[in-house]
Formats: structure tokens, sequence, C-alpha cells
């Protein structure tokens, strides 16, 4: 019995790494994400780009990071000295007894100085 314990203890620790394993990538990229539109709202606050253009760079980003986003799920806005970016997409994540869509959505507003 206490082998069988031991065994099962083991067994909860290499399930629970492998969803951590699984699951957690995603959500870096994401941040990554996030980051580079921060970074990408506040230059282009400074600046004169067309929205278009805008988000061209995004989706540019975006395929760096093999993110499952389109133009379509890219959005600019450009009103007087603010720019806002948002992305909204989904990443399926397989795991054997759980497979799991995570949505993330990711956005950020800047305004000129």
């Amino acid at each position: 019995m206490r082998n069988l314990k031991a065994l099962f203890g083991i067994a909860v620790v290499v399930a629970a790494f492998y969803v951590a394993w699984m699951v957690l990538p995603p959500y870096f990229v994401s941040y990554q994400f996030q980051d580079a539109i921060e970074s990408e709202a506040k230059i282009d606050s400074y600046s004169t780009k067309p929205e278009s253009e805008i988000q061209e760079i995004v989706l540019k980003k975006a395929r760096e990071l093999d993110l499952p986003i389109n133009s379509e799920d890219i959005h600019v806005t450009r009103t007087g000295n603010e720019v806002a970016i948002w992305a909204d997409y989904t990443v399926h994540v397989d795991l054997p007894l759980y497979p799991m869509d995570l949505k993330f959505a990711p956005s950020t507003k800047n305004k000129k100085i």
C-alpha cells in the first residue's frame, strides 16, 4: 500500500509538470506579444503612420511569435494623439484527457504627452 501511494504521488507530480510544460508557453508568448504591441503604440503615437501600416507591423510580430492571428484579429485605432491596439486570439492546447482553448486579448492604449 505504501508503494502504491508513493507511485500515485509521483504520477501526480509528473502530470502537473506535463500540464505546466504544455500550458505555460502560450502565456509566455502572449506576454511577449503584449510587450510588442505596447512598444508599437508608444512609437506610433509620435508618428504619422496610418492604421493599416501599424496593423501590418503588429501582424508581422505575431507571425514571428507563431501566434494564430490573421489581419482581421488585429485592431488599430488612431484618434488625435492616441493610438489603441488590440487583438483577440485563441491557442489550442492538446492535453491528453482535457484539450483546451486558451483565449487571449492583449490590448494597449498610448497617448502622446
